[in-house]
């Protein structure tokens, strides 16, 4: 079992692999902070990280590809207003926190000189953080050779599944990321995030088609986390998929009722609705959800929460890219709107407080509102009467892709796993499923919420302003009315 950290425990190993391991002490971090505030800047920070990747991929049975990397670096960051000026640099040392410290002052269009006020930055230990996750090496000790063969053991176990499975790849990624962050408000906090994640692909062919179906799992723990049972379960699903979709008819067309299985498919909500209730969209009113706090958005029995906290979640956060504590965030209550993700820099502009939702690709990105592991919360029914009082409708269990757009909340998504409901029982799978829609539209129509509550398995990855973090997605079984399915049949 990993031994128990506390948030200063935490911060006093990030403390040793950025600062002591690059001869910096705290005293250098507290002059270059007080550099940021010399063009009277409201806010500065500076984000150390250091990150290892180690990634593996198996096809054909064999190792196709192998790759480890380092990175490392600093970010200042001087926030004044909505204008934010950044400079950064790969190398950690106190010289180069002068110089970017310097060009952030720089770049600063305008404000006042604040370097004759003499105003230091007192920085405070560590609160208390989410403790989502323990700080392990995410390997785990597992070396080169036993990484390959977990591969080769998830080839072999869906190659043994049927024999219609024709070709099998799996990739394996390990990371490890230590990142410090301290500003002007006297934050200085610290983490050690482990994240590992596994995926299969899988091929089957009969004599007329070809299919493929895909699965994963992962989350912020060791690799001796994905036991035989985690395993197995990734293929089954992977395999299902693949030759499920062999005997797939083509979809129909047109407004309909839509059961949406538990897990992965909460990736609708995650894009539909999530990203229009992240702060900066708000501030700019880009969001379809803008100026609606505390009115009705969904339907009632809808509740969305944005949860940081959940251990070992792929999308969880001990803190955040700015030092605030991870949270767990209520959006949306019994279908109305009552919070909204924040980071420091909307959360000052918007009058509230900041929710832990600040996150950055790396240290050469800036932060910004972001999900961590979003999810609609359980309802009252069993799935298996929700499936029972659809007469005519589609099943979607998992879904491979789509796209939304933040400011009319459209959106669609293209089904991988789908069958037809037919008088309340599911039928024949069928292909080409796409489901069409408005986010706040589609809220409101969500008629029954199932009591399955289920994240993804620790595979979702979220883009926003070319940058891309690890999230969770999930929700029950739910059912919803009218929904515009586009398929081959029309």
């Amino acid at each position: 079992m990993p031994i128990t950290m506390t948030a200063d425990d935490r911060l006093a190993l990030a403390q040793d692999r950025l600062l002591a391991a690059n001869d910096l002490d705290i005293q250098q971090l507290q002059t270059g902070l007080s550099g940021l505030w010399a063009r009277g800047a409201d806010y500065g920070d500076l984000y150390f990280e250091l990150t290892t990747r180690d990634s593996w991929s198996l096809e054909r049975s064999k190792v196709a590809r192998a790759a480890f990397s380092i990175s490392q670096g600093v970010g200042a960051r001087a926030v004044n207003g909505d204008n934010t000026a950044f400079a950064y640099s790969s190398d950690i040392s106190n010289k180069s926190i002068t110089a970017i410290t310097a060009a952030a002052r720089s770049m600063q269009a305008q404000g006042l000189d604040a370097g004759a006020t003499g105003r230091g930055v007192a920085i405070a230990g560590a609160a208390r953080d989410a403790q989502a996750y323990p700080a392990i090496e995410a390997a785990g000790g597992m070396d080169s050779v036993e990484k390959v063969a977990l591969l080769q053991r998830l080839d072999r176990m869906a190659r043994a599944m049927d024999a219609r499975i024709t070709e099998v790849s799996a990739q394996l990624s390990v990371q490890d990321a230590t990142m410090l962050v301290a500003a002007t408000d006297g934050t200085l906090a610290g983490d050690v995030r482990p994240l590992v994640r596994l995926d299969i692909s899988v091929i089957a062919e009969s004599a007329a088609r070809r299919t493929t179906g895909a699965a994963g799992g992962g989350g912020r723990f060791a690799l001796s986390e994905l036991t035989d049972e985690r395993l197995e379960k990734m293929v089954r699903k992977a395999t299902s998929i693949a030759l499920t979709n062999l005997a797939a008819k083509p979809s129909p067309a047109g407004e309909m009722t839509v059961v949406l299985g538990a897990g992965f498919p909460g990736v609708l909500l995650h894009e539909a609705v999530g990203h229009g209730l992240e702060g900066d969209f708000h501030r700019k009113r880009e969001s379809v959800f803008n100026g609606m706090i505390g009115q009705q958005i969904a339907a009632l029995g809808v509740n969305v929460y944005d949860d940081a906290t959940l251990l070992d979640a792929r999308g969880s956060l001990n803190v955040d890219d700015e030092g605030v504590a991870g949270q767990r965030n209520l959006l949306i209550e019994n279908g109305r709107l009552v919070g909204l993700m924040q980071d420091k820099t909307s959360a000052r502009l918007m009058g509230c407080n900041a929710t832990g939702n600040g996150r950055r690709q790396s240290y050469s990105d800036l932060p910004m509102p972001r999900m961590t592991n979003t999810f609609l919360g359980n309802g009252a029914y069993d799935p298996a009467e929700i499936i029972a009082s659809v007469r005519n409708g589609i099943y979607a269990v998992e879904f491979s892709g789509g796209t939304v757009d933040i400011t009319s909340g459209q959106f669609n998504f293209s089904a991988e796993q789908a069958f037809l409901i037919e008088n309340g029982k599911v039928t024949t799978p069928i292909e080409g499923a796409t489901l069409i829609g408005v986010g706040n539209q589609t809220l409101k129509a969500i008629s029954m919420i199932g009591n399955d509550l289920a994240l993804d398995g620790g595979v979702a990855t979220c883009g926003k302003n070319g940058q891309m973090v690890p999230v969770g997605v999930g929700q029950p079984t739910i059912r919803i009315d009218n929904v515009v399915v586009g398929g081959a049949q029309g």
